[in-house]
């Protein structure tokens, strides 16, 4: 058996343990910091859509306040990751542009799309080119922490601010008690993702999804977010191919692809994640895609989500995504920290003009 501790010691050069187990901790300093942001104007505009402009790690929180809203919010709701916005963005639209670094290109292109049609702008991130060119152009900014080696580490600074901005902007009910109970729930989840802990279930996972391509799924508009988030952490901290799709969708085309296998037998593992809001034939379509796979043999771990109010849930599943893909790193012998593959792409655009 691996000695855990051992490898922790000696891959996790950045402490990407403790930047995870920091996120409940984010979370409160980035409620603080958006009740004490000043939004300018924008407080007396009325918006008839929302965009948040993002990439990787710094559009995720966009995703979950995409998911954790889509049955509340009045207006239409998009997470663009792209340099171009869609077509609809106009003066009634609120673009919120997130990037941690500040120096997101696809980001800044939407900056300045936005800037272009006379869009109503927010940006969240520590610094960079795009705060800059923000408080250049008298665009309001909520400045986040420096500091933090991986973007995809900071989701609780990206996400709390982009709620409670939401709320100030009349757009979603106060959320502040809701951040505060997930918050503590994860706060008090993490003894038992330590790891040196019997019984660790983040390890466990880690272990049973190991030297395998795990394809994740959940339901649109429930826990889809999570889904691209686990999937996102895999990539990246366990530098581990992986990939994720939505009920109902994938049962119109990929499911088909499961059928055969053509060899890869045993190296694809399916994980299916439920959530007691699912709709009643989402969760019927999970029971018979559940069945059909391991009548295939298929590898199928299901995942059921804790009956926890809305944020919370969603937040304890992020939880033990980022941990299970830390652990899954430490299996895999690698760094969680380091992105070389994304540093030498950024490398190699900068050169092209």
């Amino acid at each position: 058996m691996d000695d855990i501790p051992a490898l922790k010691a000696r891959l996790d050069s950045r402490d990407m343990y403790g930047l995870i187990a920091a996120m409940p901790d984010h979370l409160a300093e980035g409620m603080r910091i958006a009740r004490e942001a000043d939004l300018g104007r924008l407080e007396t505009e009325t918006f008839h859509s929302l965009v948040i402009a993002g990439m990787g790690g710094s559009a995720i929180g966009g995703e979950i306040a995409r998911s954790f809203l889509s049955k509340d919010i009045p207006i239409p709701f998009v997470v663009q990751r792209h340099y171009q916005l869609p077509g609809f963005v106009n003066r009634k639209s609120l673009v919120i542009c997130s990037s941690y670094s500040g120096n997101t290109e696809e980001t800044i292109s939407a900056y300045d799309d936005a800037l272009a049609r006379g869009a109503n702008i927010l940006i969240i991130t520590s610094g960079g080119e795009l705060a800059d060119r923000a408080i250049a152009d008298h665009i309001p900014v909520v400045a986040i922490p420096r500091g933090i080696p991986a973007p995809r580490a900071a989701l609780g600074y990206s996400l709390a601010p982009l709620l409670i901005v939401l709320f100030r902007l009349g757009l979603c009910q106060p959320l502040f008690e809701e951040i505060e109970v997930a918050a503590m729930a994860m706060k008090a989840s993490l003894p038992k993702y330590a790891p040196e802990k019997r019984g660790n279930s983040a390890l466990s996972l880690a272990r049973e999804i190991h030297g395998t391509i795990p394809v994740i799924y959940a339901a649109q508009d429930t826990l889809d977010a999570v889904a691209v988030r686990f999937k996102g952490q895999i990539c990246e901290n366990a530098e581990c191919l992986a990939f994720a799709n939505v009920f109902p969708e994938f049962n119109h085309n990929e499911l088909v692809g499961w059928g055969e296998l053509y060899g890869l037998e045993g190296k694809i593992s399916s994980l299916i994640i439920r959530d007691i809001q699912d709709h009643p034939r989402i969760k019927a379509r999970m029971n018979i895609v559940a069945d059909y796979l391991r009548n295939k043999g298929r590898r199928v771990i299901e995942i059921q989500a804790e009956r926890k109010p809305d944020l919370t849930r969603i937040l304890l599943l992020v939880q033990l995504a980022d941990f299970t893909s830390y652990y899954l790193a430490l299996l895999n012998r690698v760094d969680p920290t380091p992105v070389a593959a994304i540093d030498e792409m950024k490398s190699k655009l900068s050169r092209i003009r």
